[in-house]
């Protein structure tokens, strides 16, 4: 079991079609997650992006797209370990571990949030699933 465990979920009312050029879009990436190299393993498109990662922790994250309904669930993973070495005593150790846990898991949330709020654009709440065609001037 890795020390970093971040697992989260955030439905995202438009096209599934519209993931992949937003996910792939490697520009992104350094607003996301700044501080990690991210190296891609599988470029699924639509589908999400796995990556394997270093910097501050080592490991591999995943952001997995998943069609459900009128839109998709934007599953983020991060499982990876701390390259620094952890205090040696036990209390400060876990407080470190969950420190980097919440860094993380605020930068995963933070991101899909903004994958949401772009690519649902000004759609009306409740009203249906954004399309291609409201979606297309992503910024």
């Amino acid at each position: 079991m890795t020390t970093i465990q971040v697992a989260d979920e955030t439905f995202v009312a438009a096209a599934p079609s519209l993931a992949g050029a937003v996910v792939n879009d490697r520009a992104r990436w350094r607003r996301w997650f700044g501080d990690l190299a991210l190296d891609v393993v599988e470029d699924r498109g639509n589908a999400g992006v796995r990556w394997q990662v270093a910097g501050p922790i080592e490991g591999t994250m995943e952001i997995w797209c998943e069609e459900v309904l009128d839109g998709f669930v934007l599953h983020y993973y991060l499982h990876a370990e701390p390259t620094a070495p952890l205090p040696t005593e036990p209390a400060a150790a876990q407080s470190a571990v969950a420190d980097l846990n919440k860094k993380y898991r605020v930068a995963g949330k933070e991101m899909s949030f903004q994958v949401k709020d772009l690519l649902e654009g000004s759609r009306e709440i409740g009203g249906p699933a954004a399309d291609d065609e409201e979606a297309a001037t992503l910024g």
